[in-house]
């Protein structure tokens, strides 16, 4: 139960909203940023660097401790957030939840991953939830930052912190403490900085939008406040889909025009040029990382609870879902014309983060096509210069150390299957000594015209 004793203020139940509304003003509030991740962190650097106290929450204590020395652990981030960290009065790290009471605006940016059954997995952000309710005082604005399907914030976080009490009376949502809806916008490996990406924010009520939008805009260039939370979670959602669905229409005109010897980059291109009315997506060996993997299946799942299933939305996963197993195919193909089958091949996979000069590797389509090849008897490998080795993870435990990718290397392999056009890699020694390519991302193209019948595009 939380107690008034707790907090720094005293708790006025008939102004609440003031008191903080200064604190914001004056630049005097505490934040809490909940989930030191590719999202947690640039949040915590933003507010850190716009002269405001922040208090980091981990629950994991190595991330913690190497947060205290200003050690990377997210290679594509840049190091300097590390260091600013580590060397900043106004930030510090820990893994004690007993101490959410403490910040004034609490941010929270945890996983939200999909169940067995691609049902969405709220139990991080509701166990979050629970760790605020614990010690939630009057005069606290939480703010969910984690991608979600609409009604995730009012109607799975909010009845969390609405059992809260304070000095045995219960607090009141919009009155004694306020809860908004923010979604991340953060882009692993692009170099932009996150404060000049518009900031959408909806409220469960105009107070709670209000005091979100003033909280944000201590750190962001642009805030823009929607009319609701469900507005701000259905336009992260939308966002992705959009994504998610124009990959898949490429993934799917990849394979038709395959069939029909056409080149479905070269008519990606041919349809770039012209200035309106169109955006080019790219094809590729299926989709990786948090968002549009699984963005989709959180609407699909929430369209099914209103009786509306969305055909159209759930095409497009099933789709993008196919293709390793595509590529595997493609793979055997090439093999096949060697005179070999994939049974007893030896198999290098290059790239094994789920997009370019990165290494996150969450929900990357390169663990599958791993795994999909050893079912089938070949022996794999891979190499990636982001990724030294592999961990456990939700499904897959391959136990791997990236190889180098030399000339030694290469000629003892029967494929080199890329699955990631990392800015490192030698693509140029590939092509000199591997006796088989099979390339996902038009990575090839410059070599092409030197690798007759070694180049299988997928």
């Amino acid at each position: 139960m939380a107690s008034s004793t707790a907090s720094p203020h005293a708790w006025n139940r008939r102004n609440q909203s003031g008191h903080l509304g200064r604190l914001l003003r004056e630049r005097k509030a505490i934040v809490g940023v909940v989930g030191l991740g590719y999202v947690g962190l640039p949040l915590a650097h933003a507010f850190v660097a716009a002269g405001l106290r922040v208090i980091g929450f981990d629950t994991d204590a190595a991330k913690v401790a190497d947060l205290a020395v200003g050690r990377s652990y997210l290679d594509h981030l840049a190091g300097a957030i590390f260091a600013d960290l580590a060397a900043a009065d106004g930030f510090e790290a820990t893994s004690d939840m007993g101490r959410l009471g403490e910040p004034d605006v609490v941010l929270v940016a945890v996983p939200t991953p999909l169940g067995r059954h691609h049902e969405p997995d709220l139990r991080y952000v509701t166990g979050v939830a629970h760790d605020v309710a614990r010690v939630l005082r009057p005069g606290q604005l939480i703010v969910l930052e984690s991608t979600t399907y609409p009604g995730t914030t009012r109607d799975a976080v909010a009845p969390i912190l609405a059992a809260a009490f304070c000095d045995g009376e219960r607090l009141l949502i919009g009155r004694d403490v306020f809860v908004a809806y923010s979604p991340e916008r953060e882009d692993p490996g692009r170099a932009i900085d996150s404060v000049s990406i518009p900031k959408l924010v909806g409220g469960l009520d105009e107070l709670s939008a209000q005091l979100a939008v003033d909280a944000y805009s201590l750190a962001f260039d642009k805030v823009i406040a929607v009319s609701s939370a469900e507005v701000a979670e259905s336009a992260k959602l939308l966002e992705n889909i959009f994504r998610a669905v124009n990959i898949a229409l490429v993934n799917e005109m990849k394979v038709v025009l395959a069939d029909l010897g056409v080149d479905v980059w070269e008519v990606i291109d041919a349809a770039s040029t012209k200035p309106f009315g169109f955006m080019p997506f790219y094809p590729g060996p299926g989709l990786g990382g948090h968002c549009i993997p699984i963005d989709p299946f959180y609407m699909t799942w929430k369209a099914k609870e209103v009786g509306r299933p969305v055909e159209f939305i759930e095409l497009a996963g099933l789709v993008n879902h196919r293709m390793p197993a595509y590529v595997v195919e493609r793979v055997a193909e090439g093999l096949n014309e060697d005179g070999k089958a994939v049974k007893g091949s030896r198999v290098l996979v290059v790239g094994l983060a789920y997009k370019a000069n990165v290494g996150d590797v969450r929900e990357s389509p390169s663990l599958e096509l791993i795994e999909l090849l050893r079912k089938r008897g070949a022996e794999v490998d891979y190499h990636d210069p982001h990724v030294p080795r592999t961990h456990p993870m939700r499904r897959f435990d391959l136990r791997l150390e990236s190889v180098p990718l030399d000339r030694a290397n290469l000629v003892t392999y029967d494929a080199v299957l890329i699955a990631t056009a990392h800015d490192a890699v030698d693509f140029a020694e590939i092509a000199e000594h591997a006796s088989l390519v099979v390339d996902t991302r038009n990575a090839m193209a410059a070599h092409a015209d030197r690798m007759a019948g070694r180049l299988v595009k997928a």
